[in-house]
């Protein structure tokens, strides 16, 4: 599979889904191809087993309509310690599938994985467009377009909000597939465990809010967004 829209890499299961699962589903409603990477199977997590996370994973793809879920083997809170070969392996999938626009974690997060995979996969898309990086496999260079930060834990400023209010349900449901993160029935007490898709949609609310909608999920960007005009 080639000529992606939108590649949205996650630390973990269910991040890209907490962040943006609302826009996937807005994309792929509008038959827009969409993929989510996972860089680890999560399998430090409090709650859950590692397969059962990923079958939750694959659930809410499923949900949100994405074309492929990748899940790659990155070692969960050893993100800073990342090979020059899993390096690679980042590189490639972004060749690979040659995405339009690539999305990360924004770097300013409680959970040091969330920052540490923005940093991962800035340098990726950087590498991936440079024609003498090499890697073990036989992808093209691939320029990305562009380079936006989703939100998890944190709540800033965003540059630029998407209206997801038509299909807010399905990001809703897609992260009611996560049982074993948010609703644990043998499970400890965690920052997900309390109230924590409340404290998301209501996040998702107020962006919505500020912008004129019932719903908006907040992104940040590397650049300044360039209009050539607005009318």
């Amino acid at each position: 599979m080639s000529d992606i829209d939108i590649l949205a890499f996650g630390a973990h299961p269910d991040d890209v889904e907490i962040g943006m699962g609302a826009t996937l589903a807005k994309y792929t409603q509008e038959k827009k191809k969409t993929v989510i990477c996972n860089l680890t199977y999560a399998e430090l997590s409090s709650n859950g087993t590692v397969p059962l996370r990923q079958e939750e994973a694959t659930q809410a793809a499923a949900v949100l309509g994405v074309q492929e879920r990748i899940q790659l083997d990155l070692s969960d809170r050893k993100l800073s310690f990342i090979t020059e070969k899993e390096s690679q392996k980042i590189v490639d999938v972004i060749r690979k599938y040659q995405p339009k626009y690539v999305f990360a974690p924004y770097p300013i997060d409680r959970h040091p994985d969330h920052g540490q995979c923005f940093q991962i996969i800035k340098d990726a898309v950087f590498d991936a467009g440079i024609r003498r990086f090499e890697t073990d496999q036989s992808y093209s260079s691939w320029k990305v377009k562009e380079l936006f930060s989703y939100f998890i834990n944190s709540y800033a400023q965003p540059d630029f909000v998407m209206n997801v209010s038509d299909v807010y349900d399905k990001k809703m449901e897609a992260l009611q597939c996560y049982k074993s993160q948010f609703v644990p029935k043998d499970g400890v007490e965690t920052p997900l465990t309390n109230g924590y898709i409340e404290a998301v949609e209501a996040r998702d609310r107020l962006y919505g809010n500020e912008a004129g909608v019932q719903y908006a999920e907040g992104f940040k960007a590397m650049k300044p967004l360039l209009f050539n005009q607005l009318i």
